[in-house]
């Protein structure tokens, strides 16, 4: 099966070598060239062809993978991020790579291809918040409110997996996922009308930069709730862990988690 697998990137970092993955700058409207640092030519851009890329900011990877589904042809389409990617399967040799050498292989990713229909990241589990709670926490708990009445409005077929997915105390994060295009065409078409109209009703002006990507995080949100009709209806799992490229103060992270909770000291910069 040829698959390709969408790695959004805003900043110039290194990229595999993998011909599976296809390096695309997002939020390229307006920008110069990318470069990565062990190629000499540019990467793709998200402002070509039919696109989206001027939402960026509000939409973050979901620019790139409009790109991917309205202009790029496979067979299988996926979506990591330059700093994280999911994690290779044979660790048989038994030796040490850097992060960037330890990524899915493009072998590896068409044989789950073949076994499986859809691939996704491990679950993150929340522990002492849902889904739910967690986002008003951290963010504002009306985007997921009014994300619930537009899906009650357009596609009351899916409340019910909503109401359960906001009751979850895990989730497939990341927006990342690897899966036939079919099933790209069906999520992208279920997806980016729900966001058009969230993004219709509420906006955005009034939110710090960090804040105003909201679209992109409920989207990952919503990515559950299209996961879990999928699976009704009888479409395969596999579930991959991640690997990071760039560390992550996990420190700051917990700390910011349960100021969030507790004192209600929302999220204004990411880990």
């Amino acid at each position: 099966m040829d698959c390709k697998i969408i790695v959004a990137m805003h900043k110039s970092c290194e990229v595999p070598v993998d011909p599976m993955y296809f390096p695309l700058q997002v939020g390229a409207a307006g920008k110069d060239v990318l470069i990565p640092l062990n190629r000499k030519e540019p990467v793709a851009r998200d402002d070509t062809g039919e696109n989206i890329s001027e939402k960026n900011p509000s939409y973050c990877e979901l620019t790139g993978l409009y790109w991917a589904w309205k202009n790029l042809q496979a067979e299988g389409i996926g979506l990591v991020h330059y700093r994280r990617y999911f994690e290779r399967q044979d660790f048989s040799d038994g030796l040490y790579h850097l992060p960037i050498d330890d990524i899915l292989s493009e072998a590896e990713a068409e044989e789950l291809m073949e076994r499986y229909d859809i691939v996704v990241p491990k679950r993150q589990k929340y522990y002492i918040e849902t889904l739910y709670s967690h986002y008003a926490h951290t963010h504002y708990r009306e985007h997921l409110d009014v994300t619930r009445e537009i899906i009650r409005e357009q596609c009351p077929q899916y409340l019910d997996s909503c109401d359960r997915i906001y009751r979850q105390r895990y989730g497939h994060m990341f927006n990342m996922f690897l899966m036939r295009r079919e099933l790209v065409d069906k999520y992208c078409r279920w997806l980016f009308p729900i966001l058009e109209e969230l993004e219709r009703r509420i906006g955005g002006e009034n939110l710090s930069a960090f804040q105003g990507r909201l679209y992109g995080r409920v989207s990952e949100i919503l990515f559950n709730v299209w996961l879990e009709e999928e699976k009704k209806q009888g479409k395969t799992v596999f579930e991959v862990a991640c690997i990071y490229i760039d560390k992550i103060n996990w420190r700051r992270k917990i700390i910011s988690f349960l100021r969030a909770k507790f004192l209600g000291k929302k999220y204004e910069r990411s880990f």
